[in-house]
């Protein structure tokens, strides 16, 4: 690695170590031009270059360059002072991308569910493209557990409360949850239910969980828009949806200063 390829950025304070192609991700952009040292806004100062912006904002700045991607924390509510850096830096894609009209604009959400069934057992994983829609799906699912003398039972349909065992889920990341139900024989014979809220039943067969979240997403305002088999040979299913889902909403009002008129935001916070 050349100590060229790299970049030191003190911005209001706050320091930045990136790689200089990485600034240069829009050559027309300030940053682009810094490196060339034609800025004099963003000067070099004992190795590093200064800019007297704030750090705080730089750091989804830079986050952008480096993804192409707008990321922000669930609380932000800084839209318009982010647009107006994004401004100052000349990423004017990025300032699109902040502006009222693009934030108001209803996002598409994307969630998949794959199920196989396997004799007794079925497994589903469900994706997302939201975080947070996974992370409430997967608070109304409950998954429980049950051992079994023998390798038959007469009440399966009706469990014991005392006998079952909650669960927890898998998640391998933020974007999906995997579980399981159907019956399991190994060293015990074990029997797994599957509930989902607000529904309170308890249901061993993997067709009728399948049929019950596909009914939930549906009414959660999801449509289906395709369904495919991923594998032949291990006959997984998938099954995909879509839903335009509404980002957070702002309150936009007209500020009358001594100066003009300036636009201010402030989110509700609103989440579906």
């Amino acid at each position: 690695m050349n100590n060229q390829d790299v970049s030191i950025l003190n911005v209001g304070g706050v320091k930045f170590t990136t790689w200089r192609s990485t600034l240069q991700q829009f050559p027309e952009s300030r940053l682009a031009r810094m490196l060339g040292g034609n800025d004099l806004e963003c000067r070099l100062v004992n190795g590093q270059f200064f800019i007297d912006r704030d750090g705080v904002l730089f750091s989804y700045i830079l986050d952008f360059l480096r993804t192409r991607q707008l990321s922000l924390p669930s609380d932000f509510s800084d839209y318009q002072r982010l647009q107006r850096e994004a401004d100052f830096y000349e990423i004017y894609s990025l300032a699109d991308l902040l502006s009222p009209e693009s934030l108001l604009k209803p996002k598409l959400e994307i969630l998949e569910i794959r199920f196989l069934l396997q004799e007794m057992q079925a497994f589903f994983r469900v994706f997302g493209s939201c975080s947070i829609t996974i992370g409430e799906l997967a608070g109304r699912i409950t998954v429980f557990s049950e051992k079994l003398v023998g390798t038959t039972w007469k009440s399966h349909n009706d469990p014991s409360q005392k006998s079952l065992i909650p669960l927890s889920l898998e998640r391998p990341s933020h974007h999906d949850v995997i579980f399981q139900c159907g019956t399991d024989y190994s060293d015990q014979f074990i029997a797994r239910y599957v509930s989902i809220k607000p529904d309170q039943r308890k249901l061993i067969n993997g067709t009728n969980v399948l049929g019950l979240l596909v009914d939930l997403l549906l009414k959660e305002g999801f449509r289906l828009i395709s369904t495919r088999t991923v594998s032949a040979e291990e006959k997984i299913e998938c099954y995909s949806f879509e839903r335009k889902r509404q980002p957070d909403t702002f309150s936009i009002s007209m500020c009358q200063t001594q100066q003009g008129t300036t636009i201010s935001q402030q989110s509700k916070g609103t989440k579906k």
